[in-house]
């Protein structure tokens, strides 16, 4: 009997073959464009660990939104970037309803409408004038971070950007029960229709640096690990997404993407909520620090990096590249 040769390599014999089985596919409706907003007007401001992304302020970041409305992305996540006197230990400009991101949301929504999902960044760093997720208590073994009371800022900030017309909140602290809490907030002050995005699975990592330095939220001392996930687990993830599913989380988020590839493929087979992943700053800097050196073709960088994320699972991609990506015709 002849041995017969298996030849996979039929169905790469063509491009148009190629495309016609291939498995993953990337839309723009599959991004959500992340933006960092600032106070004051015509304000365009490059963030010097993230090439060619910027800080804008609300009028410039309308904008933005257009731009990313006709390139096809109709989600965009919001991060508010505060000056150091609207800070303090209590975060309290974070429930004021004329601080930064209630005036940007309701100027998203007042010129877009329902054409655009809006999601705001939920945690208190941003507000606290010591950098940290949640707020702080002396006790005798020392300062921590305070889980219990922190979450009732919370909330308190989450149903602030509900009133202002935001569609999904977005918790990123990672405290202890702050899903629940949120949800009761929304509910009991008649939003049962906003929804929330939890950073269910966020890890502590050495891959947010450049993150830290657009946000203005590095914390003043020691670091998030009390309360932010340990690289080193992956099965933890699965009590994470379990505990916020049933807390009322209405998608999951797994971050980083590129380090974390199996976890978010543990997290897609272990729910049906919607995945989310954050390719986060420093992934985004690597691939543009390579690229600027020639070390490798930034295109075909771009689109292999982000097929892989939803490969591994993700319906939702948040990532910096998305917008350029989309614009030069990467993928």
């Amino acid at each position: 009997m002849t041995n017969i040769i298996q030849r996979p390599r039929r169905l790469r014999s063509s491009f148009v073959l190629r495309d016609a089985i291939a498995e993953t596919w990337l839309r723009p409706t599959d991004f959500i464009a992340p933006f960092f907003v600032v106070a004051g007007e015509n304000i365009t401001q490059p963030i010097q660990a993230l090439p060619n992304i910027n800080r804008f302020s609300v009028d410039m970041w309308l904008g933005q939104l257009e731009r990313a409305l006709n390139l096809g992305v109709k989600t965009a996540l919001i991060f508010g970037v505060l000056e150091a006197h609207e800070k303090d230990a209590m975060a309290t400009s974070a429930t004021n309803p004329n601080s930064l991101m209630p005036t940007a949301i309701r100027a998203a929504r007042a010129a877009f409408g329902q054409d655009i999902t809006l999601i705001s960044d939920v945690c208190l760093c941003t507000h606290t004038d010591h950098g940290h997720c949640g707020l702080l208590q002396q006790t005798a073994r020392g300062t921590i971070i305070d889980n219990d009371s922190s979450l009732t800022q919370l909330a308190a900030m989450a149903l602030t950007h509900a009133q202002a017309g935001v569609d999904l909140v977005a918790p990123s602290d990672m405290m202890d029960g702050r899903i629940g809490f949120i949800r009761q907030a929304l509910d009991s002050h008649g939003f049962a229709e906003v929804g929330i995005l939890s950073y269910a699975v966020k890890f502590s990592s050495a891959f947010y640096g450049p993150f830290r330095e657009a946000a203005g939220s590095s914390p003043s001392f020691s670091d998030r690990a009390t309360y932010q996930m340990d690289f080193r687990n992956a099965r933890e993830a699965l009590r994470e997404i379990a505990l916020d599913t049933s807390e009322g989380a209405d998608l999951l988020m797994v971050k980083p993407a590129l380090a974390y590839l199996d976890v978010i493929a543990r997290v897609r087979s272990a729910t049906v909520l919607p995945v989310v992943a954050y390719n986060v700053s420093g992934e985004y800097a690597m691939l543009k620090a390579a690229a600027a050196i020639g070390a490798l073709d930034e295109a075909r960088a771009v689109r292999e990096t982000l097929t892989g994320i939803k490969r591994a699972g993700a319906d939702l991609i948040v990532s910096y590249h998305a917008l350029e990506a989309l614009e030069k015709g990467w993928l």
